[in-house]
C-alpha cells in the first residue's frame, strides 16, 4: 500500500486546476478480544484506509468547496477523486461557511508510517481475562463483551503548505455480567490509552457487587427521586447536550442555548454549582490532536478550518455558560470568540473528591444508576432527552443500597439537570456507553441530580 504521505502529495500535484486542495488520509488498526457465555469466540486485527480529497474553487470574494471519501484509494485512482471533488464543488456554489484557509504549517513525523496496534497490547490484559472467565463459569456468571484497541493516524496536507500529522491511540473493555438464569444482569466499562490501567479485578469486584445487590427485588412507582448518576452516565447525557451546543443554532433560535428575545445564553449562569466544563488538547491525561480536521462540513464544524490550532476552550466556568461551538464564519455572524468542537471534555466541580461509595451515603431516598441507554431527543428547545435505564437501578435509603429496582423510562434536560447537582464526587475518565466508540476522552464526575424524572416503569431487565 502506498504511504499516506506520498498519496497525499501525488493527489496534491494533480489538483492543478483548483485554487486550493485539501487531502485527509486516515490510517487505522484495531485488535479486538470478544466473548460470550464466559468463553472467547474471536480475536484479530482490521485494518483501513479512508482518504478525503476537498476541492476549493474561487467564487467572488467567498469559495465554492466539495468534497470525496474513499476507501481503499492507490495511485490509479487519484485523477477520478480529484475530478469528483472538483464536480462537487463547482455544483455546490460560494460556501456560506467560508474563511481563509490556514497555509505553512507543519506538525508530526510527516513522512513517517503508520504504526499499527496488534494483540500485543492484551498481553497482561488477556490472561487475567481468562482467569475471570474460568471463575465466573465456576460461580454460574455468564460474562459478554469485548475488548478493543484503536492505533488512528491523520494526515492533513493542502496545496497551500500544511503538513500535519496526528497520531490516536485509545482502547476500551465492555463487559456485561448476567447470573440466576439470566434474571439478573449488570454492565461495567473502561476507557484506555495502551490497557494499562484496566484492572480486571476491579471490573470483577463491581460486577459482582451489583448482582449481589439484585437479589432482593424491590419495586417502586414512576416519580421523581434524587439519583445518583455514574460517571458514564453523566458522560452520556452531556455528550447529547455538547452535540447541540452549535453557537450558529442558538443564534438563530433553535436550540437549549437560544436567548429569549434573541442571541444566545453565553454569559447565563447554568449550574447552581461551581462546576467546569472545559477541553484542553494539550491535556497530559487524555492529549488530543493540536489541530482541526473535518472530512464536511457540519452545523459544529467547517472544512474551511482543517489546519487552524486547537486550544483549550472553557465550556461552562464557575456555572457559567463561557462558549458554544463556533466556526470561525459563525463566530463572525454570532460577533463571539471561535471556539471549536473540542475532543476530550473535562467536568469538575471544584473540591468534590467523594467517590461513587461516598455518594451513596449521602444519599437518605433515591436512586443508583449503572447505565442507560437508547437515548433520544424530545424537545430541542428545552434539551429534553427521554431514554431507559439498563442494567440495574437500585434503591437507595438511609445512604445504603436496599436492593435492585425496576427499570424506567426518563424524561428529563441535561441543561435544566445542572442547575439540580446535590452532589458531586471526584472526575474521572470514563466511558459513554451509550454512544461508546463515538466519543472516548470524557473526564466526568458522578453526580446526585435532584428530582430526576423517572416517567414510567419500564418492564426490561
Amino acid at each position: 500500500m502506498i504511504l499516506a504521505y506520498d498519496l497525499i502529495e501525488k493527489i496534491l500535484a494533480r489538483a492543478t486546476n483548483l485554487d486550493e486542495c485539501i487531502v485527509i488520509v486516515k490510517d487505522q488498526t484495531q485488535a479486538n478480544l470478544r466473548w460470550a457465555n464466559s468463553t472467547l469466540t474471536t480475536n484479530g486485527v482490521i485494518q483501513e484506509r479512508n482518504v478525503t480529497v476537498l476541492a476549493f474553487i474561487s467564487a467572488g470574494d467567498k469559495m465554492a468547496a466539495g468534497g470525496v471519501t474513499r476507501t481503499n484509494v492507490d495511485a490509479a485512482d487519484i485523477d477520478d477523486l480529484v475530478n469528483e471533488a472538483t464536480v462537487a464543488a463547482k455544483a455546490a456554489g460560494p460556501a456560506d461557511d467560508y474563511a481563509p484557509i490556514a497555509k505553512d504549517w507543519q506538525h508530526g513525523s510527516w513522512d513517517g508510517a503508520h504504526k499499527p496496534t496488534d494483540s500485543s497490547i492484551f498481553k497482561s490484559f488477556a490472561p487475567e481475562l481468562g482467569d475471570l472467565l474460568k471463575r465466573s463459569i465456576a460461580e454460574q456468571i455468564e460474562l459478554f463483551g469485548y475488548a478493543e484497541h484503536t492505533h488512528a493516524t491523520t494526515w492533513l496536507g493542502s496545496k497551500g503548505g500544511l503538513r500535519l500529522r496526528d497520531d490516536a491511540p485509545n482502547g476500551r473493555v465492555e463487559m456485561t455480567a448476567k447470573s440466576h438464569q439470566r434474571s439478573r444482569s449488570t454492565w461495567e466499562g473502561v476507557e484506555t490509552h495502551d490497557f494499562s490501567n484496566v484492572s480486571v479485578s476491579r471490573i470483577e469486584s463491581a460486577i459482582k457487587q451489583r448482582l449481589a445487590w439484585q437479589a432482593n427485588k424491590i419495586e417502586i412507582p414512576a416519580g421523581r427521586y434524587d439519583t445518583i448518576f455514574p460517571s458514564g452516565s453523566v458522560a452520556d447525557i452531556y455528550t447529547y447536550m455538547l452535540w447541540v451546543s452549535s453557537a450558529r443554532d442558538a443564534h438563530e433560535g433553535q436550540s437549549v442555548f437560544s436567548k429569549k428575545g434573541g442571541g444566545t445564553r453565553v454569559g447565563e449562569k447554568l449550574s447552581n454549582q461551581a462546576l467546569n466544563l472545559y477541553s484542553d488538547p494539550q491535556s497530559k491525561l487524555l492529549p488530543t490532536s493540536p489541530f482541526i480536521s473535518h472530512t464536511a462540513s457540519s452545523p459544529l464544524s467547517s472544512i474551511f478550518d482543517n489546519g487552524q490550532k486547537n486550544s483549550r476552550v472553557d465550556w461552562i466556568k464557575d456555572g457559567v455558560l463561557s462558549a458554544l461551538i463556533q466556526t470561525r464564519a459563525s463566530a463572525e455572524l454570532t460577533k463571539l470568540p471561535f471556539t471549536p468542537y473540542g475532543e476530550n471534555y473535562f467536568m469538575e466541580v471544584p473540591g468534590s473528591t467523594d467517590s461513587l461509595d461516598d455518594l451513596i451515603k449521602k444519599v437518605d431516598n433515591g436512586l443508583l444508576l449503572t447505565t442507560l441507554w437508547y437515548i433520544r431527543m424530545v424537545d430541542p428547545n428545552s434539551l429534553l432527552l427521554t431514554g431507559l435505564t439498563r442494567d440495574g437501578v437500585y434503591y437507595i435509603k438511609n445512604g445504603e443500597v436496599q436492593g435492585a429496582t425496576n427499570n424506567f423510562r426518563w424524561n428529563d434536560s441535561p441543561v435544566n439537570a445542572l442547575s439540580r447537582i446535590a452532589h458531586a464526587g471526584k472526575s474521572e475518565w470514563t466511558q459513554a456507553r451509550e454512544w461508546a466508540g463515538d466519543i472516548s476522552n470524557m473526564h466526568v464526575p458522578p453526580l446526585v441530580i435532584k428530582d430526576f424524572n423517572m416517567s414510567t416503569v419500564s418492564p426490561g431487565n
